[in-house]
């Protein structure tokens, strides 16, 4: 018999970024975890110091196929989440995101389970509203080859949706905006990574179009919180809900402050556009701070100096 404030938690992802820091921190409170990953883009790394703890559990399983569990609560988190990889096998994309959607929907439905979709600031789109609000339905191309990761979350928004009001499944949507820190993937495409890895190699840093375009970054360590708390939220507040930092930087500023902390000899050079980039990135988190009181509190220098850190470590480059 499980204790009142014992639960079984499925990570789906849970190799993955956040979902390792998910796995992480309910291991170390006492639930029994389950992180399920087929290994795409998660990495064993992630969770190898979570194999040996008894109420920790691996599963190789792809979120595309069913799956039959005994849970209380679900973070689907199982995507590629950057253009790198999303648009590597975009079909695999947009089956992971809404066949992986039906099938977690149902796992839910039938075990009574409460589930959180891990959606994305990419549903408003390159937007005409700045900053984003969870009322604005956003200025996406449906045909792009950004579209399979796109519209494959605006899809599977809205099947928790009908999920809920059909089968009354008890849902949470949090649409995370541009997120870094420990674990993230060298390789993954993304700019915080590419700009790191770039710079503690002395290579020249690539920056698209003039460098003007806007994104806000959150530390891992706040994200993970809001995460925590949207499920935990009161069952009248469902979402979406947006999960961010809304200090906004230009990305050539941020390629020079991480050269500045690098110590980095790299040269910034300037590249072409990709074709759907968004130009602005930013997330009005109101309503989270109202419903949720949430709000992140690292500040872009502390979380890149964490973050440069384990970069270091991986790639096995000195300090200067």
């Amino acid at each position: 018999m499980y204790p009142s404030s014992q639960k079984r938690i499925l990570v789906t992802g849970g190799a993955g970024f956040l979902g390792s820091h998910l796995c992480d921190r309910f291991t170390a409170e006492g639930h029994d975890v389950i992180c399920l990953d087929n290994f795409f883009t998660g990495a064993k790394r992630n969770i190898t110091h979570l194999l040996g703890k008894p109420n920790f559990e691996l599963l190789r399983h792809d979120l595309v196929q069913p799956i039959f569990l005994e849970v209380d609560d679900i973070y689907n988190l199982a995507c590629p989440a950057s253009p790198f990889y999303y648009q590597y096998n975009p079909v695999k994309t947009i089956k992971t995101c809404v066949m992986g959607a039906i099938n977690m929907l149902g796992l839910a439905k039938r075990v009574k389970a409460r589930i959180l979709q891990a959606s994305t600031s990419e549903i408003y789109g390159n937007p005409n509203v700045h900053p984003q609000k969870e009322d604005y339905w956003g200025n996406v191309n449906t045909i792009g080859p950004r579209s399979c990761y796109d519209e494959g979350k605006r899809c599977a928004e809205t099947l928790f949706f009908d999920y809920h009001r059909q089968n009354r499944v008890n849902i949470r949507v949090a649409r995370i905006f541009n997120t870094y820190g420990p674990r993230v993937h060298p390789d993954d495409g993304r700019v915080i990574s590419t700009f790191i890895v770039q710079a503690l190699k002395n290579r020249d840093i690539t920056v698209f179009g003039e460098g003007t375009q806007t994104r806000s970054f959150c530390y891992v360590d706040d994200m993970i919180e809001g995460l925590v708390k949207m499920m935990n939220s009161p069952d009248d507040f469902i979402g979406p809900v947006n999960l961010g930092n809304p200090i906004e930087f230009r990305i050539l500023d941020l390629a020079r402050v991480i050269i500045r902390l690098t110590g980095s000899k790299s040269r910034i050079v300037f590249e072409p556009l990709p074709v759907d980039d968004p130009l602005q990135r930013q997330p009005d988190i109101t309503l989270a701070k109202q419903r949720l009181g949430w709000q992140p509190y690292t500040d872009l220098e502390s979380g890149l100096k964490k973050t440069i850190e384990y970069f270091r470590d991986i790639i096995q480059v000195p300090n200067p």
